[in-house]
């Protein structure tokens, strides 16, 4: 996403806990912060995309946290999927500093990315919507206002809960027609090319033939999205008992090492539940 907005032409200044992972943006042009603080110090528009909640509140907190760089007239985006409950109390604490705050999570993977494939959802002042839409779209083409601060994230975490389902239901019919005697690959090939392909399933269903040594998104990550999820749920009286069911093949994953692995795992904790072991 960095890369896409050097190559836009924007002038880009970053930060990462790991330096030695922001080299190749270093080398490409990307200026260097030392701090969070330091960024927003130095940026009218500053965008982070965290791992969690907890993450979010590191990195916008304290004196050297992002909160604390921001100034009149700056916009604060937030791309991570986080509580929509805390996402809300930073924009508050970003509206102290007279600064705006955009929640604003992306749907897609890898691919869709480096298509130019990858969709946007964004909630926060509409005044400062519309004045970083160029930014947003130079992320990704598609990017939809949807409300108020924390309702992008609630719209992200409505979104990722059916990647998940969508992936256990799919490895459910690849299991059972490959216990009736069809080939794996054979049963892929057929649903890829039938009426259930999404485009999730479509570039993550093939993961079931040969599972990347790196996952795109991992065991870990999916479940902290479907737990918020299933909080959400709780909070406002939605059951979702398909997310709470993947949610357990999640926990399965993890329980037969498979934690940071793609989350499309979830088709070998089943296999295995079935019988089915490939070494």
């Amino acid at each position: 996403m960095a890369q896409r907005l050097l190559d836009a032409g924007h002038v880009v200044i970053g930060y990462n806990r790991t330096r030695s992972k922001a080299k190749s943006l270093i080398d490409a042009g990307m200026k260097w912060g030392d701090t969070p603080r330091a960024v927003a110090e130095a940026a009218s528009v500053t965008l982070s995309m965290v791992t969690n909640t907890q993450a979010l509140e590191s990195i916008t907190r304290g004196p050297e946290g992002i909160v604390a760089g921001l100034s009149s007239g700056k916009i604060y985006i937030d791309m991570s999927t986080v509580s929509p409950a805390t996402s809300r109390a930073v924009a508050e604490q970003v509206k102290v500093q007279g600064a705006e705050m955009l929640d604003a999570p992306v749907s897609g993977s890898v691919i869709t990315l480096e298509e130019g494939k990858l969709s946007i959802m964004a909630a926060g002042n509409r005044a400062a919507f519309e004045k970083a839409l160029p930014i947003l779209q130079a992320i990704g083409p598609k990017v939809t206002h949807v409300g108020v601060n924390g309702l992008a994230v609630s719209m992200k975490i409505a979104t990722n809960l059916s990647l998940a389902v969508q992936m256990l239901a799919f490895s459910e019919g690849v299991l059972l027609a490959e216990k009736s005697g069809i080939a794996r690959a054979t049963a892929v090939e057929v649903l890829l090319n039938s009426v259930i392909a999404s485009p999730m399933v479509k570039y993550r269903g093939p993961f079931v033939l040969n599972m990347p040594d790196e996952a795109w998104f991992d065991v870990n990550m999916m479940q902290k999205d479907l737990l918020l999820a299933l909080e959400l749920g709780r909070q406002l009286d939605v059951p979702l008992p398909t997310t709470a069911i993947t949610n357990q093949l999640l926990t399965t994953a993890r329980a037969m090492g498979f934690e940071e692995k793609d989350f499309a795992v979830v088709f070998e904790a089943l296999a295995r539940m079935a019988g089915i072991r490939n070494g």
